[in-house]
């Protein structure tokens, strides 16, 4: 039952959270005006606004105008139902699950802006560093020497990176937007955490980028933008960050 209700509120929220998505980057107001459609304006009605369920009634169109609603809509909207879930059946109702929760909604729309735009935007980031630094060692997620240092090794390594390859390839291949995302996760989960993580990303990167390249015979400049998999290698290791690292430690013991 837990579940379910978890499920819901998440869809829910997910609703809000695609509001974010397409207005945050844009400068525009999250609170108003009302949801409408982005192709003819027309204001969406709250029978034509439930979660997941109007996208499959409606067809995936807009009820006005007719145009194609994007499947990102209830993507979103199922992930942010999925994702409590998820947590709860890891971690119960500790406190873990009570600062993973917001803070995966914030890597979600985070992925969905970079995917859309190629930005992570500094009004999340920034202020999720102070937050991190903050709420993980008050809550003993990590010490605030180990939320420091995470901060640090997350953001120096992608810091580090993004030089190496500006020189290597002439052109920037780490953006700063990159970095700072990398330095809110360590302030979160500490330096070994965002290690795992950062392994995880890289893994990820080159495996889709190397999956699109041979599919549709692009360079780099046209693979999708790394901060999805900075912010799916950062759920992972919140879910299963731990055993893995447990893992580790017996193999060079």
């Amino acid at each position: 039952m837990t579940t379910v209700v978890l499920f819901t509120v998440g869809v829910a929220v997910g609703s809000f959270l695609n509001v974010v998505i397409y207005r945050m980057p844009r400068g525009r107001s999250i609170v108003r005006p009302p949801s409408a459609c982005p192709s003819c304006a027309a204001r969406i009605r709250p029978w034509d606004n439930v979660p997941v369920l109007s996208y499959i009634l409606l067809r995936g169109r807009c009820r006005a105008c007719g145009e194609r609603i994007p499947f990102r809509y209830p993507a979103v909207e199922i992930l942010s139902g999925l994702i409590p879930v998820v947590l709860y059946l890891v971690f119960g109702s500790g406190k873990q699950f009570f600062v993973y929760w917001p803070l995966a909604y914030a890597l979600l729309v985070i992925t969905f802006i970079d995917l859309d735009l190629k930005i992570i935007p500094d009004k999340i980031t920034l202020p999720g560093i102070a937050v991190g630094l903050v709420v993980a060692p008050l809550l003993k997620l990590t010490t605030l020497p180990e939320s420091l240092l995470g901060a640090v090794v997350g953001g120096g390594a992608l810091y580090v990176i993004g030089i190496l390859g500006a020189v290597a390839f002439k052109k920037e291949s780490m953006g700063g937007g990159d970095v700072k995302l990398a330095a809110m996760l360590g302030a979160f989960l500490g330096w070994k955490a965002v290690v795992i993580l950062l392994f995880a990303a890289f893994l990820m990167g080159a495996v889709a980028g190397i999956a699109v390249m041979a599919r549709k015979g692009r360079d780099w400049d046209h693979i999708v933008p790394f901060g999805p998999f900075i912010a799916a290698g950062a759920f992972l290791t919140m879910v299963w960050g731990d055993p893995a690292l447990r893992w580790y430690l017996t193999l060079i013991n």
